[in-house]
């Protein structure tokens, strides 16, 4: 009976694992399709959720379908509903509503995170930018503020959370509505975080960076102030304060999908399963779980990983290795990713580059912004539809080094092999060295509380 290695879900680290598996299964000579690997997911595209906080947000997506197609990877479209891990059995609905099953050898949860919605009376007022389609949303509500008669509400952006993405949303917004409403238009745009500082899960380090562009760029900030209520025209506070704004962004944290509440096994606060050193879950002898879903140690100090791009790039090539590795009973290699860094998008005042999980600055202002766009226009995408390209990109243990940037920099497009080397990052990070930074790793990736382009 043919085996299948089964992937729910096509974003960074569905998309990773599934070219990952293929590439060791190339290389212990099993390519003659007696292994199908299969990915299932809503779309053959990837939605690159690191970016939407930008504008354009509907072009924020690759297609997946030819590099699949040449790399073998059979693509199922389709919404998995159920997981029966007694029977090996996932159950989705698929592009024409019907509900149908599907069996596995071994699967891999790819199924990333969702917006974390607490009970706030009112929350469906607000907008976000979590998916890409609750992104153009935002993008169409921005561009229909000028129809609008002129009132202090109509001007007024609310960001609710003062965390990466609430951060990275706030900095590109007064740009964004003076696009909108005019350069003369009087805008407030507001950052309410229930904390006592901004960015508190930044830590001190770049803390006083982000004040000082916050500050230039005119966002103002509620501290200790969480929110109680939303309504059509603002938000109260806990304080008794009451702010008016048509528009209100909730970007307070994430959790991970919650299909993971069918696997019998132990989450951490987030949701997230916890998995060994080669992403295997716990208790589990045929699932593996990645990116967002996967609470794995990153190192031997006690750090596990965000809920970042940086992150999920790695994490994917590595399940999809050892779960192939698992099925032909050869040995796995352990994920680690120790090096850490975060870079913060700071809109048109630039960006800040830190190192270490104490985020110590290393680079900030229009430097750090030219590796920021770097990243996010290039860096973060799907290698070449080409079948060797792509799985060479796969291989867990890629790095990229100053020589492979100046060959990136003399080439369009770079060689995918260099491509796919940027990042051992979080459905939503990004890792890489910098030719400035000789030596070290860049990444970067958003999150609410819980992710970020850290």
């Amino acid at each position: 009976m043919r085996e299948r290695i089964l992937i729910i879900g096509a974003g960074f680290a569905g998309m990773w694992s599934a070219l990952g598996a293929v590439r060791l299964l190339d290389q212990q000579g099993q390519a003659d399709g007696s292994v199908e690997v299969a990915v299932i997911a809503p779309q053959p595209e990837l939605h690159v959720r690191p970016r939407l906080y930008e504008k354009n947000a509907a072009q924020m997506k690759a297609p997946l379908s030819e590099i699949f197609a040449n790399a073998g990877v059979r693509f199922i479209k389709g919404y998995a509903t159920g997981i029966s891990t007694t029977d090996n059995v996932v159950t989705y609905q698929d592009g024409d509503g019907r509900h149908s099953t599907i069996t596995y050898s071994k699967l891999v949860l790819a199924t990333g995170s969702v917006l974390f919605r607490p009970d706030i009376p009112g929350l469906d007022h607000a907008f976000n930018v979590d998916q890409l389609a609750d992104a153009a949303k935002l993008e169409d509500h921005i561009s229909d503020l000028g129809r609008l008669p002129e009132t202090h509400a109509r001007n007024t952006v609310v960001i609710a959370g003062g965390g990466f993405t609430g951060i990275e949303t706030a900095a590109e917004m007064p740009h964004r509505l003076r696009a909108a409403l005019g350069d003369t238009a009087k805008i407030r745009v507001v950052i309410v975080e229930r904390g006592p500082a901004i960015g508190p899960d930044l830590g001190p380090g770049p803390r006083p960076v982000i004040e000082q562009a916050l500050l230039e760029l005119g966002v103002e900030t509620y501290l200790r102030a969480p929110i109680v209520a939303i309504d059509e025209s603002g938000v109260s506070l806990s304080t008794g304060e009451r702010i008016e704004a048509a528009t209100v962004i909730w970007t307070a944290g994430a959790r991970a999908n919650p299909i993971t509440s069918q696997i019998d096994a132990n989450k951490d606060s987030f949701g997230r399963l916890h998995v060994d050193r080669n992403l295997k879950v716990i208790g589990q002898e045929n699932v593996f779980a990645t990116g967002d879903v996967a609470c794995a140690a990153t190192d031997d100090l006690g750090n596990r990983t965000m809920m970042s791009c940086q992150h999920a790039q790695n994490l994917g090539r590595s399940s999809g290795h050892n779960v192939a590795a698992d099925l032909l009973g050869v040995a796995p290699i352990s994920y680690s990713q120790e090096k850490y860094v975060t870079c913060l998008d700071l809109g048109p005042w630039g960006a800040v580059y830190t190192e270490g999980w104490d985020r110590q600055i290393k680079l900030s202002g229009a430097e750090a912004k030219k590796l920021k766009t770097t990243i996010n226009t290039t860096w973060i995408y799907p290698p070449i539809a080409d079948r060797t390209t792509a799985l060479a990109a796969a291989d867990r243990c890629v790095s990229l080094s100053p020589d492979d940037l100046s060959l990136r920099r003399a080439r369009r497009p770079a060689p995918n092999r260099v491509r796919a080397r940027l990042f051992q990052f979080s459905s939503r990070s990004y890792h890489h060295e910098s030719s400035k930074i000789p030596g070290r790793h860049i990444a970067c990736n958003r999150f609410g509380n819980a992710r970020g382009c850290a």
